[in-house]
């Protein structure tokens, strides 16, 4: 069934959910997180247009709740393996921006040494492990993490993201399906932000609602307003207390819309006219929140200001490290690649003395 959505005006501006356990003070700071997610996107494309960055730019513009809200409850032991959508969800795991942008830079100072971009790296000390393009594979690695976790008698928890797209995959089938009979405590988020690269969502999948899927597994499926960072919150916190006391997995379908194409290259062509246009005014993730924040009279617009102001100056400093960087040394590119542990002398004489 082909999903329309409603172009006509909602009664009111959306708002957030009012009941959370959140803290003013958690409050505050999931709305920096919100900010600092679309700024950044903001930036990288301006880095972009100025032809700094070579590979592609992929903007979160439009779900930023999602990740933000569901990374924000777990805790610092747990592992997420997020996607090009889910930077929201690596800022909250601790990664910094200079990080990310000496990747898209190609920097020296690159956690991946400029190999790749964006966060396609990994570390491990903050419970992150960054995505690969075979979509639905890091379903598995997060089930490995539990397994392996486990064995070490370890109490964590684990998230993988996947979009709408990669539940047609094999690997999400088979990465859940384990994970469900080895009682691991994975929580896979399913992003469905309407389309899969180009393909809308009706073309995707038959079922009503992929939060269904989890009845086939025989694990809890809950579905949340993507675009209601409480909300995300507040989901996410009820199946990570549920994964982690029962030793179970569970499934989250967050519906949202990427307003911004699979990456700065795509144009758009195939999204109805007036679609991103309504979602920008009436389903906004950080307008909602921004209402909610004010209407709660847990900040005024002044001190919203003062906030989106600090971020911005944090990222041109973040930006500027990144920038000054120097590139990396070409030897440096197959570092962790083949083992170096015994190299000939003729090769350890020709590049590496």
């Amino acid at each position: 069934m082909k999903v329309k959505v409603n172009l006509k005006k909602p009664v009111k501006p959306l708002s957030c959910t009012k009941e959370t356990s959140l803290k003013t003070s958690d409050l505050i700071r999931l709305y920096y997180f919100l900010k600092l997610t679309r700024m950044f996107d903001e930036i990288t494309v301006r880095l972009k247009r100025q032809g700094k960055i070579t590979g592609g730019v992929f903007s979160s513009l439009g779900q930023e709740a999602t990740a933000v809200g569901t990374a924000y409850a777990l805790e610092p032991q747990d592992f997420i393996a997020p996607l090009i959508r889910d930077i929201g969800a690596c800022f909250v795991k601790g990664i910094l921006p200079r990080e990310i942008f000496a990747s898209y830079l190609g920097r020296a100072t690159s956690p991946n040494r400029g190999t790749d971009l964006q966060f396609h790296f990994a570390r491990l000390e903050k419970g992150f492990i960054g995505p690969i393009s075979h979509l639905g594979d890091m379903v598995s690695v997060m089930a490995g993490v539990l397994l392996a976790s486990r064995m070490k008698k370890e109490n964590r928890v684990a998230v993988a993201y996947v979009g709408e797209g990669a539940t047609s995959t094999g690997a999400f089938h088979e990465g859940i399906n384990f994970a469900a009979v080895q009682k691991l405590p994975l929580i896979t988020v399913i992003e469905n932000n309407g389309y899969a690269y180009s393909t809308p969502t009706y073309k995707q999948c038959a079922a009503k609602s992929f939060v269904d899927k989890a009845i086939g597994y025989g694990i809890l499926g809950l579905q949340v307003d993507g675009n209601d960072v409480v909300a995300c919150y507040e989901v996410m916190k009820k199946a990570v207390e549920y994964a982690r006391r029962e030793s179970q997995s569970v499934l989250i379908e967050a519906i949202t819309y990427r307003r911004k194409g699979h990456a700065e290259h795509d144009n758009q062509a195939y999204v109805p006219a007036g679609e991103i246009e309504w979602w920008a005014e009436n389903n906004d993730p950080i307008k909602r929140f921004e209402l909610f924040l004010v209407e709660e009279k847990v900040a005024s617009k002044e001190e919203l200001k003062k906030i989106e102001s600090e971020v911005a100056e944090y990222l041109e400093q973040e930006l500027e490290i990144a920038e000054s960087a120097p590139p990396p040394e070409p030897i440096t590119a197959a570092y962790e690649v083949f083992d170096n542990s015994v190299v000939p002398p003729a090769i350890k004489k020709k590049f590496l003395s």
